[in-house]
């Protein structure tokens, strides 16, 4: 079979393009038009395929990678999965991002090494909500100016996600990331109380900074121990918040993942109430609700979610033996049981 060649209109605009500074590229085959980003703006290369599109355009990225790696193969296939999982070569990330491969382009993204300036030719060149998730990530991203721009990112495309825990990780993502301004924050918490999935998040990564609820009465002959403090804790504003929080959300999870990271946070939360019998005889009731909840993981759904793929309600039936007792000491706790 015949090697694809480049009509020479498009070889000459092409190497013209990369004689010059390019610090990313992009192809749009549907377009038909190859796009460098250059220090002084977005440069626009027309493409003119001849016989097959396809093989045209890996003809093109041929070109490119070895233009960039000096590998005419373009991006190595054998580093696809190296590289997505963030094993790329710190001096190879620049020349990535001019292969015109969306691959490569996600290698980057996962790298440890990203910089704020990597991350703006990256989202440049391939602005996808996995993207944005997977750089919010890193504390150089975090801290530069491409921060806030993939949080605004995320925010405005988290009402069409459809997926639940896919939403649900981009809810952890922006809270993770402490970009959110007070006002995006409410809002979120706002739209959480009709998505449950999203207060995970918010149980994650803010629990001591939630909407405060009316507290209950300080309970008189507490002793100073983790598990008295632990009590403390739940009776307050912020407590009370968190606990009813973690009813709503356990109450309806959408899927498996998010029933085993409920139960870890709850676990985690009460870790200092497992031995809270020792230390609250006058509270007996407080204190068993106190130790059940400290024992949670998600290992107590496993024998249950690993028979099942259901999701959904069917899901929440076949948990109700588990969760049923689990929200009945977050009540107890909550002073309404």
């Amino acid at each position: 079979m015949a090697a694809v060649e480049l009509t020479p209109e498009d070889a000459l605009r092409l190497n013209v393009l990369l004689a010059g500074e390019v610090l990313a590229v992009k192809i749009d085959e549907g377009a038909r038009v190859l796009l460098g980003l250059t220090p002084r703006g977005e440069a626009k290369v027309p493409l003119n395929p001849v016989g097959r599109p396809e093989r045209y355009f890996q003809r093109v990225r041929e070109l490119l990678g070895g233009h960039a790696l000096g590998s005419p193969g373009g991006y190595p296939v054998h580093l696809r999965r190296w590289t997505r999982m963030g094993h790329a070569e710190p001096q190879k990330l620049e020349a990535f991002l001019k292969l015109g491969e969306p691959e490569a382009v996600l290698a980057v993204a996962h790298a440890p090494t990203l910089t704020d300036e990597l991350a703006r030719r990256v989202w440049w060149a391939l602005p996808t909500p996995e993207v944005a998730q997977v750089m919010l990530a890193h504390p150089a991203v975090r801290a530069g100016r491409m921060g806030r721009v993939l949080v605004a990112a995320l925010i405005e495309h988290l009402p069409f996600e459809a997926e639940p825990i896919a939403a649900m990780h981009l809810v952890r993502g922006l809270l993770a990331s402490g970009l959110m301004t007070e006002e995006e924050r409410a809002a979120l918490w706002a739209k959480a109380k009709r998505r449950p999935h999203y207060l995970i998040g918010f149980l994650e990564y803010l629990p001591e900074d939630l909407p405060p609820e009316a507290p209950l009465p300080p309970l008189p002959n507490l002793p100073d121990t983790p598990a008295a403090r632990l009590l403390e804790r739940c009776r307050s504003g912020v407590g009370q918040a968190w606990l009813h929080a973690a009813e709503i959300a356990l109450d309806r999870p959408p899927a498996h993942e998010a029933v085993y990271r409920l139960l870890d946070l709850i676990g985690q939360y009460f870790a200092a109430g497992r031995e809270a019998s020792a230390s609250l005889n006058d509270y007996p009731a407080e204190a068993a609700a106190l130790e059940a909840l400290s024992r949670l993981s998600q290992a107590d759904a496993e024998p249950i979610l690993t028979r099942t793929t259901a999701v959904g309600p069917l899901m929440r039936r076949h948990l109700e033996p588990l969760i049923a007792p689990i929200l009945a000491h977050l009540r107890r706790l909550r002073g309404i049981a």
